[in-house]
């Protein structure tokens, strides 16, 4: 379907009558397509001459409509030197939208500004690079993960130009020399990984020749869905920069289930159009760096660098086939004075605005500036169109508030990384203002103490409230004290109740006794324990509210105490009689029911007891 519309669009091409302008000739026009990763780079050169009386100070460019909805990134410069020196005599020209008067339909123009006339008879020499994102089609849009990724590029032989072309070529670079197809016009070579058209020689204005090239590319298609980029500046030397980014693999599709053994055993058979690792190229001198998402560090990254960079390469958690998604956090921090300086009584922060990742894509980035509060008079100046506004961030110790630059950008690519600045005034002297915030809170917090330490809020001794306060907690000590006898208690039952089981595995009747009675005697020491607090609960006013509770503990203690023991000697007979099991489980059924109930019924009465 898209290859009918270009057709379709060439055929409107055609029936043009006229150029939109006729002054300028193209002599020599050499282009070159990179298609090597998912970025398109188009770089082509011009020689324009000015055949006209005018003189001429703009030329004008076109780009398919179907293509510059796709261009993140474009750039002319004005070559004046020759051999060698050509590449330091380049000057790079402002590039607008341009809307002539009767264009072309499905055309966008640009017009280039030089810095001087072109008059007749003169020519000068362009180099225009042009950068695509998201142009590249897969083709199948879906694969398994045995599959290679193949992509579809479509364009036009002829250099679609509103000015006549005496001579032409086109490179198209490829990533690897296999080719599923291509489309074969006259003067076309594949030598290599490089697809050569032309030369074409005397074409007219908006000449346009349909090729499709369907070609094999498994570079990493990492394309950030969102990244937000926070740099936030500290006075006292530092430039901390952390970044969230929301990553997915903008490739083909992946279908089928997903075989980590295969991946493992055969990565490059079994996963050739999956990525696992990225690299960030950071700024010389970046210290303090981590990588992690929302489960927490990820220690499965590398870290490199010398005085001139730093390399940091990082690896998701998992391999990222086309359509999968990860989340996760870079963060480092930068020399401050690398990156701030000052200007007619101003500071400037000058950093580069793009993400460090290789051959990433971002869909949109939020670049924000973090200044410090107090900051006022603040100018972003980006070498590139982008929406701007302000924000307030407030941190530890703020009061008003740090005042944050945002700079929002769609479409980003690697060309974008360029540096830009941030101008806002001072005050020195409000850098003391949070360590003079910490010292006062401090002194105070030191005199509170002292004035504390040594001030007397007791309460009046003879109060009846401090004296009534005094026996409330007599009166909890003792219900605790109470609480932990009968704790003791329970255990002894428990070693009771363990007797009968190893009765019935041995037949050691002695044994048992010796357990009854060694348990007996405890008992009766708790017993005597338990009647001096129970007295003074008794006799208290301030335990009349929670005295019944304990009394009736200590009844049912003394009631479960009581079966115990009668059920151990049912259990003890029956054994020394020699009667069998299903005998024993009958006579002591209606003691072990009423066994369970008081168990059930003391353990709500402790309850009770221990939150008091």
């Amino acid at each position: 379907m898209r290859r009918f519309d270009l057709f379709v669009f060439a055929f409107a091409i055609a029936i043009l009558s006229s150029p939109v302008l006729s002054d300028l000739i193209i002599s020599k026009l050499d282009r070159r397509i990179d298609l090597t990763t998912q970025i398109v780079r188009a770089t082509t050169s011009l020689k324009v001459e000015n055949t006209g009386s005018d003189l001429v100070s703009e030329v004008l460019l076109t780009i398919p409509d179907n293509q510059a909805n796709h261009l993140a990134y474009l750039k002319a410069t004005l070559n004046e030197g020759k051999g060698k020196s050509k590449a330091s005599a380049s000057v790079s020209l402002p590039v607008e939208v341009y809307h002539p008067k009767d264009a072309p339909p499905s055309l966008t123009f640009y017009s280039i500004s030089l810095p001087k006339g072109l008059a007749k008879g003169d020519s000068l020499n362009l180099v225009v690079l042009a950068v695509y994102t998201h142009i590249l089609e897969p083709f199948p849009q879906k694969i398994s993960q045995a599959d290679i990724q193949l992509l579809l590029f479509q364009d036009s032989a002829h250099y679609l130009s509103p000015y006549p072309v005496k001579a032409q070529t086109l490179t198209v670079k490829l990533p690897d020399a296999r080719t599923e197809s291509y489309t074969k016009l006259e003067n076309t070579k594949l030598q290599g990984s490089e697809l050569k058209y032309g030369p074409y020689e005397n074409l007219p204005p908006f000449s346009y020749l349909p090729v499709v090239v369907h070609f094999e590319n498994n570079q990493p298609f990492a394309v950030a869905k969102e990244l937000v980029r926070e740099i936030e500046i500290s006075h006292w030397g530092n430039v901390q920069i952390t970044e969230h980014y929301s990553l997915v693999h903008g490739g083909a599709q992946s279908k089928g289930e997903f075989s980590r053994l295969d991946y493992q055993s055969r990565p490059y058979v079994r996963g050739a159009s999956a990525f696992r690792r990225l690299v960030a190229k950071l700024p010389p001198r970046a210290h303090s760096v981590y990588y992690r998402d929302e489960i927490g560090n990820i220690s499965t990254s590398s870290l490199w660098g010398d005085s001139k960079k730093t390399e940091l390469e990082i690896e998701p958690r998992y391999p990222m086939f086309g359509g999968w998604k990860t989340e996760f956090t870079i963060g480092y921090g930068l020399p401050l004075k690398d990156f701030l300086f000052g200007l007619d009584g101003k500071r400037f922060l000058n950093i580069t605005f793009g993400s460090p990742m290789n051959e990433l894509v971002v869909n949109t980035l939020f670049v924000k500036v973090v200044l410090p509060e107090g900051s006022k008079e603040i100018l972003a100046s980006v070498p590139f169109p982008v929406k701007q506004w302000q924000e307030i961030k407030v941190s530890h110790l703020d009061v008003a508030g740090r005042p944050v630059v945002v700079l929002e950008k769609s479409n980003v690519v690697p060309e974008h990384n360029e540096y830009f600045q941030v101008y806002y005034k001072f005050c020195s002297l409000s850098m003391f203002r949070e360590p003079l915030m910490l010292v006062s809170g401090f002194f105070l917090l030191f005199v509170a103490y002292i004035i504390y330490m040594r001030a007397d809020l007791s309460i009046s001794k003879s109060s009846a409230s401090y004296l009534a306060k005094l026996q409330w907690e007599e009166v909890q000590a003792t219900v605790q004290q109470l609480h932990k006898i009968v704790s003791r208690c329970l255990s002894a039952h428990d070693k009771l109740e363990a007797s009968l089981p190893d009765l019935s595995r041995t037949g050691d009747v002695q044994a048992c006794k010796a357990t009854r009675k060694s348990v007996d005697s405890l008992l009766k020491e708790l017993s005597k324990e338990l009647k001096p607090l129970v007295a003074f609960l008794q006799s208290s006013p301030q335990a009349s509210q929670i005295f019944p509770k304990v009394e009736e503990l200590v009844a049912k203690e003394r009631d479960l105490q009581e079966r115990l023991v009668a059920k151990h000697t049912t259990v003890v007979d029956c054994y020394e009689k020699k009667l069998g099991g299903r005998e024993i489980e009958n006579r002591i059924a209606s003691q072990q029911q009423k066994i369970t109930a008081l168990r059930q019924e003391i353990d709500d009465l402790m309850e009770f007891i221990d939150e008091i």
